[in-house]
């Protein structure tokens, strides 16, 4: 029996991240909205004052606060309403000096002489433009100094950072309306298999519908990569290679689903052989499910190829494991989001490989890890969990209790 020479996944993405360095990806401008999603390729520092000017935080009097004494509602003390501060206007005609008072809006410019705003629920207008204070203040009470929210030079994210809605408002607080991000990877995903039809199909006998495009090009857009194209194709040698050797003309990384064991018309290897100059890189990887995995490199088209496993729990780990790990480490992004749970049950692992075990998070004394377990081709349990953990080669497997750390889907 010819079985397959395993790497670790540690080797097989080292030796897979020496030839995507030749495919570094690049930086390109984007605008506020396109931004959304993408990875900052450089960090961000503010070139201004946020807010630029001293400004009111609530609908109130700006006053001097040595004025108010010990103001109270039996004693309040009087000012002189000297103007009111528009929103959007020049205020810099306003000013308040001693025993004056000028309304201001939130959000308004506090005018010269002021050092606090007294909230107008704690004021009176009176005849005479007289005002009645009923409270004390203390200096820079409900004010915003300039820069007090982000000071000019301040490092506002960091090159890596994959940019939110949240971050989108900061950038447009400080007037910068473009950013340097990295020019995502393209890829082509390849389903192989003569039972595979489109989802909108209805299967016949011996027929399912394609899922691992679905959810390998899924992932890849919520990491801000692009999918060129992504098409399910029969086992057919001469079918599979006219659609790589498209794929070679627009893409960094073709993904190929399926025909990756020893199988009778599995034969991803021999098309990656046949399609990349450098050849099959790994075939076959220490880990469970996954050890079906190929990685190849053709570098006249430098296209990176990366063979999954049929099994969408193990193909959508795989590429997790080696494709998005390279992609984070290639763009400066910080390590996947992963928390400490405890086991819920004892779980084995397979000796020798790095095992993966879905599982679903619950709260029981802490945060536990219920195993999610899962037939060969099934589907559901991906949805059902929120994560995985992993065990390593040399691990027997956890028991209930044990601490363990969980990688989250999202």
């Amino acid at each position: 029996m010819n079985l397959l020479s395993v790497d670790t996944i540690s080797e097989a993405t080292g030796k897979l991240k020496k030839y995507a360095e030749l495919i570094s990806p690049g930086t390109e401008n984007a605008g506020l909205i396109q931004a959304v999603g993408r990875i900052l390729a450089s960090d961000l520092s503010s070139l201004e004052n946020i807010p630029p000017y001293r400004r009111s935080i609530v609908d109130g009097y700006a006053v001097c606060s040595q004025d108010l004494g010990a103001a109270s509602d039996m004693l309040p003390t009087f000012v002189r309403i000297t103007g009111e501060v528009t929103l959007g206007k020049d205020s810099s005609g306003l000013s308040s000096g001693p025993g004056q008072g000028v309304y201001v809006p939130t959000g308004g410019e506090i005018p010269e002489g002021a050092d606090s705003v007294v909230m107008v629920e704690y004021c009176e207008a009176f005849g005479d433009g007289m005002l009645a204070v009923s409270r004390p203040a203390s200096p820079g009470e409900n004010i915003v100094q300039p820069g007090e929210d982000i000071h000019k030079g301040e490092l506002l994210f960091r090159k890596g950072r994959k940019l939110c809605a949240q971050d989108i408002g900061t950038m447009a607080a400080a007037g910068i309306t473009s950013v340097p991000v990295y020019a995502p990877w393209k890829l082509t995903i390849i389903s192989t298999g003569d039972e595979l039809v489109p989802p909108e199909a209805v299967p016949g006998p011996g027929q399912i519908r394609d899922v691992n495009s679905y959810t390998i090009a899924a992932r890849s857009l919520e990491e801000g990569l692009c999918v060129n194209r992504m098409i399910a194709v029969k086992d057919d040698r001469e079918s599979i290679l006219k659609v790589i050797g498209q794929a070679k003309e627009d893409s960094d990384i073709i993904v190929i689903s399926g025909g990756s064991s020893k199988g009778k018309k599995d034969m991803s290897s021999e098309l990656i052989e046949a399609s990349a100059d450098c050849g099959v890189i790994t075939h076959g990887i220490a880990a469970k499910p996954g050890k079906p995995t190929i990685t190849g490199f053709d570098q006249s088209s430098r296209t990176m190829f990366i063979g999954l496993p049929g099994h969408p729990a193990a193909a959508l780990m795989v590429f997790e494991q080696i494709l998005i790990r390279i992609w984070h480490d290639m763009t400066a992004q910080p390590e996947e989001r992963v928390i400490r749970a405890k086991a819920a049950a004892n779980v084995q692992s397979a000796p020798g490989r790095r095992t993966f075990q879905l599982v679903r998070l619950t709260e029981n004394d802490g945060i536990e890890a219920v195993p999610v377990f899962a037939k060969s081709g099934m589907i559901s349990p991906m949805s059902r969990s929120d994560g995985y953990f992993v065990m390593s080669e040399n691990q027997e497997g956890v028991r209930a209790g044990d601490p363990v750390d969980i990688h989250l889907w999202t």
